[in-house]
């Protein structure tokens, strides 16, 4: 029973976020600061640990990093500390349950994100010992077990803690008997070290502690570093030593701040069409009908040999899989599977030979992918992530990755890493249509053509959003809302779903507009809004039957429909208009549509757009 106890915690977790900094500059405002970075990471709790010499003084508390800093002891001259900022798994949100956790003597100071799988036997076992415990929490068992081993050395304490624990972890641990040293390790959960002059910083990501420096090394799994002001040594749990390399850090703190915009949401789905220019830079030669993803030269003998495909992801990623199967199928003619990746590994797996699985994360360090992306390895699948994160732990375990180039997305709700996931989805496809011969110069330079429009037009669409934010209130206004589309836009339907769930807490669904009267026509009446996605297309037709049936149950319709459209608003009640496009690439236009919707609709609730309740950024551990 305390097996499947815990197996069923450890599918529903989340993910928490932790700093460390050791230097001559006080700890306290650096260790605030980077937290407030990774504050998408978790916003229930959060607390700091810093060690001025004398002694570990621990503040934390229960809420946000704004709540933590009206308690924080402002004459701390401490250079050394550690930070986190939670998102609950084991114990509720609560001061007591908040990182840091300390030992019984207060000596040895932990963060923690991931999760122990045997915490309660461990528990047990250090209980018996005699050990304290103080909070309801799994990760209070490593200090309590850093304790149990500790012999002077904190490196070789936390090295044995560490082989006695199942589960995952990325930890920060310091120890006011050495307090000169920060010792930190990761498994299947983000580390990084930053390095700076006479100091050095820890993070669980980039943005914590971009505004410090942008000398990034990446921990591995079952690595663990020993960090002083001067100097960080990676070695194995095993303690064999290893050397790093150190990757500059692309973007600027800028790029982690709103820049004027009320919410990170609404900053990011502006910097759409920026970030899709980004993404076709140098891959894009119209001339040629071609595109060139150097990244695959390698690899290209293997992938033209593909005879089906498996995308792999989750949530938002999951839909521009779901787009991305209407595309290949087209262009290349193969069998393409879109499976969720918590459910691919627990099924009945196929062999992957001549098989290609693409593993899609945005952060590129969601455990559930990771381990269907490891299963799909183990069955022969040539592997290929799509990633927003340079050296995310996806890029190293993949045989090739396809990076977007988005920036840093601070908002949970997924907005421009989501349309760069698509626009690399159909790059790839006219990428392996030519590689296979499938299709000539002409066809696919018309396809070229019609995407490098597609930023222009989302641009001239976020310059004129009156009708969306009318639109959007309207839709504040009711407890429930159904999106319906077809074909292309039947995923995009799915996904403006959710972006309504994410942050407005407003009851949607999107569905196939074909299938509505299959069942969901019953949950139509007349204060239900539906949101049609009726570009002119060869489903367009079809579309129109679909709204003529929510029409008679007296339903309010909003259609998302081409600007050169005249005929759409004889069959609903309100119209958004995109730019004319073709409609291999209306979703692009109409997911942007539909992100700025549930913007306005949340705001116009009050909801937290940023930090939507229950939610996190991404999902790193399973």
């Amino acid at each position: 029973m305390l097996r499947a106890l815990e197996g069923i915690i450890r599918e529903t977790v989340f993910m928490c976020g932790i700093v460390g900094c050791i230097g001559d500059r006080r700890a306290t405002p650096i260790l605030v600061e980077s937290l407030k970075h990774l504050e998408y990471r978790g916003y229930d709790s959060a607390g700091i640990a810093t060690l001025n010499g004398a002694e570990i003084d621990v503040t934390k508390i229960e809420g946000k990093i704004c709540d933590l800093e009206t308690i924080i002891n402002e004459t701390d001259n401490a250079c050394v500390g550690i930070g986190h900022t939670r998102w609950a798994t084991h114990g509720v949100p609560s001061s007591t349950n908040a990182h840091p956790h300390v030992d019984c003597t207060g000596s040895i100071a932990v963060v923690h994100n991931g999760i122990i799988e045997n915490f309660q036997a461990l528990k047990e076992e250090l209980t018996s010992k005699g050990h304290i415990f103080c909070s309801e929490t799994d990760t209070e068992v490593l200090a309590h077990l850093c304790e149990e081993y500790y012999n002077g050395d904190l490196e070789q304490a936390v090295r044995e803690a560490l082989l006695r624990v199942e589960g995952s972890y990325a930890i920060a641990v310091i120890s006011d008997n050495e307090p000169d040293i920060i010792i930190a390790a990761r498994k299947d959960s983000p580390l990084i070290v930053g390095l700076g002059a006479g100091e050095n910083f820890l993070a669980s990501d980039i943005p914590a502690i971009r505004k410090y420096t942008n000398k990034i090394i990446y921990i591995n799994d079952e690595e663990i570093v020993r960090i002083t002001r001067d100097s960080v040594v990676v070695s194995t749990l095993q303690g064999v030593k290893v050397e790093k390399t150190v990757t500059i850090a692309d973007g600027s703190i800028i790029d982690a701040e709103r820049g004027g915009y009320e919410h990170f949401m609404l900053k990011e789905i502006h910097e759409q069409p920026k970030a899709l220019r980004e993404t076709m830079e140098d891959r894009l030669y119209e001339l040629e009908g071609s595109i060139d993803f150097k990244e695959l030269r390698s690899l290209e003998d293997e992938i033209k040999g593909i005879e089906s495909i498996s995308i792999i992801a989750c949530g938002t990623s999951y839909h521009a899989g779901l787009l991305g199967k209407y595309i290949l199928e087209d262009l290349l003619r193969i069998p393409v599977r879109v499976e969720y990746s918590s459910e691919f590994r627990y099924n009945n797996v196929l062999s992957g030979q001549k098989s290609l699985a693409i593993c899609i994360s945005q952060s590129g360090e969601t455990a559930d992918t990771l381990a269907a992306m490891n299963e799909a390895k183990s069955q022969g699948y040539l592997t290929l992530a799509i990633t927003n994160v340079v050296g995310s732990t996806i890029t190293r375990k993949a045989d090739e990755i396809l990076l977007t180039k988005s920036g840093i997305e601070i908002g949970v709700a997924a907005t421009k890493t989501f349309t760069a996931q698509i626009l690399i989805l159909y790059m790839f496809g006219v990428y392996l249509a030519r590689l296979k011969k499938l299709t000539d110069v002409e066809t696919s330079r018309n396809i070229i053509t019609s995407m490098k429009s597609v930023p222009g037009l989302i641009e001239s669409l976020l310059d004129n959003i009156s009708t969306i934010e009318k639109n959007a209130s309207r839709i504040g206004e009711t407890d429930c809302c159904y999106f319906i589309g077809r074909g292309l836009n039947y995923p995009i339907a799915l996904e403006g779903a959710l972006k309504m769930k994410e942050i407005s807490y407003i009851k949607a669904e999107g569905f196939p507009a074909g299938e509505l009267k299959h069942g969901p026509l019953a949950l139509i009446t007349a204060d239900t809004p539906v949101i049609a996605l009726v570009p002119e297309g060869k489903t367009y037709y079809k579309m129109l039957g679909n709204i003529k049936e929510v029409k008679a149950r007296n339903a309010y319709v909003i259609a998302i429909a081409n600007a050169s459209d005249d005929e759409i608003v004889k069959y609903v009640d309100s119209v958004i208009r995109i730019p004319d496009v073709d409609e291999l690439f209306s979703p692009m236009l109409a997911a942007v549509v539909l992100q700025l919707i549930a913007y306005y609709a949340a705001k116009y609730k009050g909801a937290e757009i940023d930090q939507p309740r229950n939610l996190a950024k991404s999902v790193t551990v399973e």
